[in-house]
């Protein structure tokens, strides 16, 4: 009979990083497509 320890829940340092990382790559995708936008429009003229 083996004991099985359940993994340990994420700690809120982990969870705080994560959540940097996820408005990081949020706001470059939001620039990123800011930017192609204002690039297409200015080339439209």
């Amino acid at each position: 009979m083996s004991i099985t320890h359940e993994p340990a829940p994420p700690r809120v340092r982990h969870q705080a990083r994560d959540a940097v990382v996820l408005m990081a790559f949020s706001a470059a995708v939001s620039l990123g497509g800011a930017a192609t936008l204002l690039l297409l429009s200015s080339l439209g003229r």
